[in-house]
């Protein structure tokens, strides 16, 4: 394929999506002749600096230089998170996409997200090389900690999950049905969350610690954004942000900490398979992303793959929250699913909720329903699924340092998780045998479901 004068070759096309441009490919690509130096900055909370260096193509490559440019940024500020971003060394190209993230332009949203994660302006500054903020990244251990009596709450957006840990053994868990995204009302999160600890709680004798993974960006324990809590407004934003500690009070005066959920999937499978570093992607509602390093340790980065951009097709789906083409969400969450199931000749009843139309699908893969066309064309999804991630662990790769990426999530379930990650490893030995060598690409083990998110969000806390 061609876009924008970058050939791009590429054998294993999703069967489904005939369309889909892989922006890591192409981007890599397009930086075999990029030369003029680029470098971009991203701070966040703390003076916390994270420094990243890339380079652009010619002036004959306008257009591809703008696309690559825009990208590349969106995917350095979704990947780490922050309230500023500088750019030296393509003045002309920066200001165009400066322009950009203006109040009700075209990354609207993306300001307005990073606005209210971090409570002040948001800043987009073009500078000269020597003006450029130096690096400044400090990693931090979390978790793995199992001793004592512990709750591990997990908030999804389609059900919430509590195991009661003890010395690192869970002696209950349970999976609850809720629709926290449709609730104005705080009290409506904030009763289903006791609901849970309460239920934990008392299948112990006491209560040591609480650890809480969960979906959004998390400055300490305070949720600053996140779909959990999508229709509360924000001048009640402030019983959010103490929610969980709220919650934890009626438990006891115990230890609490919170994770985003993607950190506490990669966490989960650095405990139970001794392993790192580690890059996990949850795929439900929707693509949750966290990693750990080779430390075992977290970067403290955003993570929010979801929001950050895989497909270079200007006429991909639009995410529903971001408005953004082309994002992780509608990859790899149940909205995927749900996206290629008319190209499968599968037909859902508008009426059921997403993560209802997931499992009939899933139910049409086992052969519990539909016909044997109906099947094949399930497999075909899943199959298209895992082409995506193998096409998008090239870009991953070039933000994290990969080794191992650990698939969980509602989707990943079942035969179709299967399906997915096989497509996915036999993609990357056939188109990229190198990058293949290098890295493992898997479902969690039999031990790592017994340690799962809710107990790896257990073991959160230290009990001093």
């Amino acid at each position: 394929m061609n876009y924008l004068g970058i050939e791009v070759n590429v054998k294993n096309m999703p069967p489904l999506d005939s369309e889909f441009i892989p922006m890591g490919v192409w981007m890599k690509e397009y930086e075999k002749e990029a030369t003029r130096p680029v470098g971009i900055s991203v701070e966040r909370e703390e003076g916390k600096i994270t420094r990243f260096e890339t380079a652009l193509r010619g002036e004959e490559f306008e257009a591809a230089n703008l696309r690559y440019l825009e990208r590349y940024i969106k995917f350095c500020l979704w990947s780490v998170g922050g309230w500023k971003v500088s750019v030296c060394g393509c003045d002309e190209e920066a200001a165009k996409v400066k322009a950009d993230y203006m109040r009700g332009s075209a990354r609207d949203f993306d300001v307005e997200f990073m606005m209210n994660t971090y409570e002040r302006d948001f800043v987009f500054e073009i500078c000269d090389p020597a003006e450029m903020p130096e690096a400044n990244d400090a990693d931090k251990s979390v978790g793995g900690h199992l001793e004592g009596c512990r709750i591990g709450f997990d908030a999804g957006g389609s059900d919430r999950k509590v195991s009661a840990v003890i010395d690192g053994e869970t002696v209950y868990s349970e999976e609850v049905v809720w629709h926290p995204k449709l609730s104005e009302d705080i009290s409506y999160q904030y009763n289903g969350i006791v609901d849970s600890l309460k239920t934990a709680a008392s299948k112990m004798p006491r209560v040591d610690a609480i650890g809480v993974s969960t979906a959004g960006v998390l400055i300490g324990n305070a949720p600053m954004v996140s779909s959990i809590f999508l229709k509360i407004s924000r001048d009640d934003w402030d019983q959010v942000k103490t929610v969980y500690e709220r919650a934890a009070a009626e438990i006891g005066d115990v230890p609490i900490v919170v994770a985003n959920d993607g950190d506490v999937t990669a966490l989960a499978g650095a405990m139970s398979m001794d392993m790192a570093p580690v890059l996990g992607i949850a795929m439900g509602t929707s693509e949750a992303g966290g990693y750990v390093n080779a430390e075992k340790n977290v970067l403290g980065w955003f993570n929010e793959l979801a929001f950050a951009p895989v497909d270079l097709n200007e006429e991909a789906m639009a995410d529903p929250w971001s408005g953004d083409r082309g994002v992780g969400a509608t990859y790899f969450s149940q909205d995927c699913v749900i996206k290629l199931a008319p190209a499968a000749g599968i037909q859902l009843d508008e009426s059921l909720a997403p993560a209802e139309k997931l499992k009939v699908v899933q139910d049409i893969l086992h052969g519990e329903k539909g016909s044997e066309k109906e099947r094949e064309g399930a497999r075909q999804i899943f199959l298209s699924i895992g082409a995506y991630l193998a096409h998008t662990l090239i870009l991953y790769g070039m933000y994290y340092d990969l080794k191992n990426v650990l698939i969980l999530g509602r989707v990943a379930s079942g035969e179709g998780g299967e399906i997915m990650v096989s497509e996915c490893n036999r993609v990357l030995s056939d188109e990229y045998p190198e990058f293949a060598a290098g890295l493992k690409v898997m479902l969690p083990d039999e031990k790592m479901r017994r340690v799962g998110q809710s107990v790896a969000a257990a073991s959160l806390p230290e009990i001093k």
